[in-house]
């Protein structure tokens, strides 16, 4: 497919202006049509959708396929699954791979197993494996045996290698060459292509048995004699590469801090067997930071923003109901103290406060913890450091805050010892916010859980419950 030009965000957003006004007319034209009895006027309004049609069927051609699925997740399911009846056929493939998961689902839907199979039969093995999860087995199946004994090869390990990894994202699409050749004969081989695999900075150096033997960049390929030997020019030591069972993470932070354009994927005996490019590694850090807000939220997956209530419902369920739990149990911690609170009514104005900063607090050093964790600079062996550099912190903010927070409320409520109550009381809350911060994920990470996964749920009910208590506490044992 010819490349596209892609509009900057601001002309995103006005292109899908368009379509929902085309959308718009169309819809308005055909609600008048139900309602007119004339044979002449229904064959205007008639004449009047096709021409809305045509010209929402000639914007979405001019439009990328990523572009397409980006107006695709901002429309309603009715909406949605016009428009993507109006997608040329050869852009299906993909946008399905573009789409989110929840509007996949709806887009595959709709298709029935042929359309599904003209869709995907022209995807490279890595997309293809990609997509393979979410497609009936009989299209998969029948997808399969089209394809060539190398493709068939090569979707089956794209599948076998768990998600994460760094053969789940791997390219098979790249260039192999020879170190015993001549540049111009590399020159003459790459001018056979009707064009270079995208990202191509790079080409690979392989013996006959595909053993990787070095790199050669296409800068060193240009500048060089052609009558140069590949292996007098090409790069054969301190090679940046990557196992398929190697985790994605790890190459992430490869190419980030090499700034690598794309790297070689090897097994065990050194064979190539594909290549990551830096769009698989932004693709795979952008579903890892998706994931990861969408897991500090308590939400189990993806959800289409347009899904029915009960689909929606029963993905935010789960850890509204942990919420509920902990909030019964922030309240009977407040229950506990009734009289206290009763006696000195300040106390009710003073504790949202002390829990609210707790759990700001505690909600940073989670962030931080599971960043960590995610570039991999955290081992188990440091949680002890780590605890005791937060809980510094939390004592330093702790005094600090305390402080300004007491001498406010003793000057308002002109009660000195309810200034240090806070004090007290701040300072605690902040050390428990650290304390949960800093063991939550990684306790979770050492029992094979996401780290992430309603992290801030679960501060939030410590600092809120722990915050009450402290506060209360302290306040009925020193002033009452």
């Amino acid at each position: 497919m010819p490349d596209l030009p892609r509009p900057n965000q601001d002309a995103l957003q006005r292109q899908l202006l368009d379509v929902e006004r085309l959308l718009s007319r169309h819809q308005l034209v055909e609600n008048l049509e139900r309602r007119q009895q004339q044979p002449h006027q229904a064959l205007v309004e008639t004449i009047t959708q096709q021409q809305h049609r045509a010209r929402l069927q000639a914007k979405l051609d001019r439009l990328h396929p990523a572009d397409i699925a980006f107006i695709l997740e901002a429309l309603p399911l009715a909406k949605r699954l016009y428009v993507w009846d109006l997608v040329r056929a050869d852009k299906d493939g993909d946008i399905l791979l573009e789409v989110s998961d929840a509007v996949r689902e709806s887009l595959l839907g709709s298709m029935d197993e042929a359309e599904i199979k003209a869709a995907v039969e022209s995807l490279d093995a890595d997309e293809l494996a990609d997509l393979a999860p979410d497609l009936p087995p009989e299209v998969v199946q029948e997808v399969l045996a089209s394809l060539d004994r190398e493709e068939q090869e090569q979707v089956r390990a794209a599948m076998s290698y768990p998600e994460g990894s760094v053969g789940a994202l791997m390219d098979f699409d790249l260039v192999k060459v020879r170190e015993d050749v001549r540049l111009e004969v590399v020159l003459r081989y790459l001018r056979r292509f009707d064009r270079l695999p995208d990202h191509t900075d790079k080409l690979f150096v392989v013996d006959r048995e595909d053993r990787l033997r070095g790199i050669l960049t296409l800068d060193m390929l240009l500048v060089n004699d052609p009558e140069v030997e590949v292996a007098a020019v090409m790069q054969s030591k301190g090679l940046i590469l990557f196992g398929p069972e190697a985790e994605a993470d790890h190459a992430a932070n490869a190419f980030e801090r090499y700034e690598l354009v794309s790297m070689p994927v090897v097994d065990a005996d050194k064979r190539l067997i594909g290549r990551l490019t830096v769009a698989d590694v932004v693709d795979y850090i952008r579903e890892e930071t998706e994931t990861e807000i969408l897991n500090n939220a308590g939400l189990r997956e993806e959800e289409d923003i347009f899904a029915p209530v009960l689909r929606s419902v029963k993905n935010r369920w789960a850890w509204l109901a942990i919420n509920l739990v902990t909030a019964v149990i922030a309240s009977r911690v407040i229950d506990l103290f009734e009289g206290s609170i009763s006696q000195l009514v300040a106390l009710a104005a003073l504790m949202p406060i002390v829990a609210g900063i707790g759990g700001n607090a505690g909600n940073q050093t989670i962030t931080m913890i599971v960043r960590a964790l995610a570039m991999g600079q955290v081992q188990p062996s440091a949680m002890g450091r780590l605890l005791l550099k937060e809980l510094g912190v939390a004592l330093i903010n702790g005094l600090v805050w305390g402080s300004v927070i007491g001498t406010l409320a003793a000057l308002v409520y002109h009660n000195s010892g309810l200034g240090m109550v806070m004090v007290a009381a701040m300072t605690l809350n902040l050390l428990v916010a650290a304390t949960a911060g800093v063991l939550i994920p990684l306790i979770r990470q050492r029992l094979g859980r996401d780290p992430a996964l309603g992290s801030s749920v679960m501060i939030t009910a410590t600092t809120d419950s722990g915050g009450f208590f402290i506060f209360l506490g302290l306040a009925t044992i020193f002033l009452l």
